[in-house]
């Protein structure tokens, strides 16, 4: 269980730092016309636990705020990993 925990932590702190820089990167291609991240990515990272990364780029650099089906999508794929995670824990756990 212990060991479980680890990793998830380690993955859900690269994936929130990764996420973050990512949604920086991706605010500054789109004031700047050029190739932006796709969503699936941002997605994805939030899935794998960035999450909180994730809410707070979007905070901080004010993106991805407004796009309700973007915000829908992030919030299904938080409830996912956080549902996944909990599942997990608790089979370990038992």
């Amino acid at each position: 269980m212990r060991t479980f925990l680890i990793a998830v932590g380690v993955v859900a702190a690269l994936a929130s730092l990764l996420s973050f820089v990512l949604y920086g990167f991706d605010k500054r291609r789109a004031r700047l016309d050029g190739q932006r991240v796709p969503e699936k990515r941002l997605h994805a990272l939030a899935l794998l636990g960035g999450w909180p990364g994730a809410m707070l780029g979007q905070r901080f650099f004010r993106h991805k705020t407004v796009k309700t089906r973007f915000r829908i999508i992030f919030w299904m794929t938080v409830a996912c990993h956080v549902a996944t995670v909990s599942g997990v824990g608790w089979l370990l756990w038992r």
